[in-house]
This record gives C-alpha cells, structure tokens and sequence, in this order.
C-alpha cells in the first residue's frame, strides 16, 4: 500500500510539474506578444510550401506548410529529433538586415535556425497554451546574411509564423 501511495504522489509531482512548465494564457508569455499575435491571426497570411525560397523577410505572418519529416529534406538535422507522427518543413530567406527578431509560432514545433552553416542559438524563449494564434515565441539575433528557419516536431500539417524585429 505504501509503494502504491508513494508511486501516486510521484506521479502528482511529475504532472504539477509538468503543468508547470507549461503556463496558460496570453499573459503567460515572458514578453508582450500583442503584435506577433495579431499578425499571426490576420486573414491575408501567405501560404508557402515548404522548402520555398524568400527573396527577404515577409511583411506580415505567413503560412509554412510542413510535410512528414522524412519528405521534408531539411537542409540541417533538427537539433531535437521529430517524434512519428509528426511534421516539418523550411523556407529560406536570402536577405535580412542584422538585427534581433522574434520568431513566432501559431502552433507548436521545434525551431532550428541556420545561417552560415550554424544553427543560431535562441537569446530568448517564451511559450504559453490557452492564447488564441501563438503558441510560442523565440528571440534570435540575425547578422545581413541569409538564412533557413527550419521547423519540426509539429503536430499540425502548418504553422503560422511571424517573423518581426523585437520591440
């Protein structure tokens, strides 16, 4: 009976924390998201397939259509392997001026980008459930040269993105 009460409580302990890690709602994200969510809900969003090329950073959020990952021919292995079941996809963009941007999702997935040959490291994440249109947004500081934004791990066959200099 105590083995049964202790592996109950772990349980709890590991679903708290869990739940935990991920907080609910639009006044949950680390930083103001307003801008990113409108942009990422407005109707006249772009739709791309992936793998299409950008001659420079869209004007407003688009549509990224993602494939399973092994259709996706990413051009740099995920950092965090994609579960099955799962989708991916990238869009190049040849020309960006120097500057830090957060990167925002509608829906979840794991974020790699690539410039250079190196996969950039975030300088900031934050996500939240339970906020209508974004799901998580990641600070990244680009240099004036092109680069992939590659996505994986999502559980959707699209996902809206915007990318926008941070305030």
């Amino acid at each position: 009976m105590r083995v049964f009460a202790f592996l109950a409580a772990l349980s709890f302990g590991a679903t708290s924390a869990l739940a935990a890690e991920e907080p609910s709602g639009c006044d949950k994200f680390k930083w103001p998201i307003e801008r990113e969510r409108a942009a990422l809900t407005a109707p006249d969003r772009t739709t791309l397939a992936s793998g299409s090329e950008q001659a420079s950073l869209p004007s407003s959020a688009i549509t990224l259509g993602l494939v399973a990952p092994s259709e996706a021919k990413l051009p740099t292995p995920p950092e965090r392997a994609p579960k099955d079941g799962s989708f991916a996809g990238f869009t190049s963009v040849k020309s960006a001026t120097a500057g830090l941007y957060t990167i925002s999702l509608s829906a979840g997935a794991w974020i790699d980008v690539v410039q250079d040959g190196h996969v950039l490291k975030p300088v900031a994440f934050s996500g939240a459930t339970g906020c209508g249109g974004i799901r998580k947004s990641v600070k990244y500081e680009l240099s004036a040269q092109p680069f992939v934004l590659q996505l994986s791990g999502a559980k959707e066959n699209s996902v809206g993105i915007a990318i926008l200099p941070a305030q």
